[in-house]
């Protein structure tokens, strides 16, 4: 397998040359963490990389053994972060970590009905397995992602979300914020905290 991203192609009014984005990663500096025990090799969460970059679109996942191509998205998007398996032996508490499963935080419509997906639409996050296949949302829709957090002891992720309690497709001050958990041994597990 292997994975590509897409960008979004702009064209600069001046002189009309192209320019795309570029990958970032997500590193973890501190070394809290690390020990024989817990080796993350760098990783935000133990057996994920995580990417993201400006005017991310999509996700391209090309199967080799197969020769097949399937785009993770079908219409473009604005992708705010791209957890992969990691290539690397990771461990957390002296047993290897491994995923087998692709998780997606992105702005997916146009939820505001503004012309446009963008920050100011809602952003969620989607599970994908190992085939590019996508399997549904780890948040319900009806939230919009803020941040998320790693849980080392029980090997969850905690995600932030704001209710669109009234239903107009954007995040509003005075909706409420919900913790959602998300166990990163078994991502079908999910479920709200708070």
């Amino acid at each position: 397998m292997r994975l590509t991203t897409v960008y979004k192609v702009n064209y600069r009014k001046d002189d009309s040359t192209s320019f795309i984005g570029s990958n970032n990663h997500h590193y973890r500096y501190d070394e809290d963490e690390q020990s024989p025990a817990n080796n993350w090799n760098g990783h935000i969460i133990p057996g994920f990389e995580a990417v993201y970059g400006y005017n991310l679109v999509s996700i391209s996942h090309y199967d080799i053994a197969a020769d097949t191509q399937k785009l993770f998205f079908e219409q473009p998007v604005q992708i705010k972060t791209l957890y992969y398996p990691s290539f690397s032996s990771d461990t957390l508490n002296n047993a290897p970590v491994s995923r087998s499963y692709f998780m997606v935080s992105a702005y997916d419509e146009d939820t505001n009905k503004d012309g446009y997906i963008d920050i100011r639409d809602l952003r969620r996050i989607h599970l994908f397995n190992v085939n590019g296949e996508r399997q549904g949302h780890l948040v319900p829709p009806n939230y919009s992602v803020i941040k998320s957090e790693y849980d080392p002891g029980n090997d969850f992720m905690f995600v932030f979300a704001q209710l669109d309690a009234n239903g107009n497709g954007r995040r509003d001050e005075e909706e409420p914020i919900h913790i959602h958990w998300i166990d990163l041994k078994d991502p079908s597990r999910t479920g709200r905290q708070y």
